[in-house]
């Protein structure tokens, strides 16, 4: 486990990466995030207005978030795949005095975080959200995505499970 303070669009916000977190019923569960992995390649999508990113996003309602993975990494990213859960980010606005009761996000929610070994890998027709796709090594994505300092844990964490699944 490991907390850091960033900033949303100056909102200061308190992250820790849970690995394996177990999440109840009462947790909400505010984004879903895949690192899609074939060949060794981790696989980044470009949203429109948003640069590259691992595919995923909000969960729909009456959506479980393994149901809302297996949609956003289609939508964004034209792949299929076997998803193994992570852990997740626990987001907490309780330090942010610009945070909005009542509003978009709650005051705790999580993101999850999951391993997806890409099984197919479909056309890229740019008919969502999704404008561009890359596989790249997993020691170049720090060059590519600008993100908080959780991400190269949780990037690990996918790597070795996946190396663990194989020995």
């Amino acid at each position: 486990m490991k907390t850091v303070i960033d900033y949303w669009n100056g909102h200061r916000v308190k992250l820790t990466w849970k690995p394996n977190f177990q999440l109840e019923k009462l947790c909400i569960v505010t984004s879903v995030h895949a690192i899609c992995i074939q060949d060794n390649k981790v696989l980044l999508t470009k949203i429109k207005d948003r640069g590259f990113n691992y595919p995923g996003g909000h969960v729909e309602i009456g959506e479980s978030a393994e149901e809302a993975m297996h949609r956003e990494a289609y939508e964004e990213a034209y792949v299929k795949g076997i998803i193994t859960y992570l852990g997740a980010i626990e987001v907490n606005h309780e330090e942010n005095q610009l945070f909005v009761p009542g509003g978009k996000y709650p005051m705790i929610g999580y993101q999850s975080f999951y391993r997806m070994d890409v099984k197919a890998c479909y056309p890229f027709l740019r008919e969502n959200e999704g404008i561009a796709r890359i596989w790249v090594e997993p020691s170049e994505i720090p060059y590519i995505i600008d993100d908080h300092e959780l991400a190269p844990i949780i990037l690990n964490g996918a790597i070795q499970f996946g190396s663990s699944k194989q020995q």
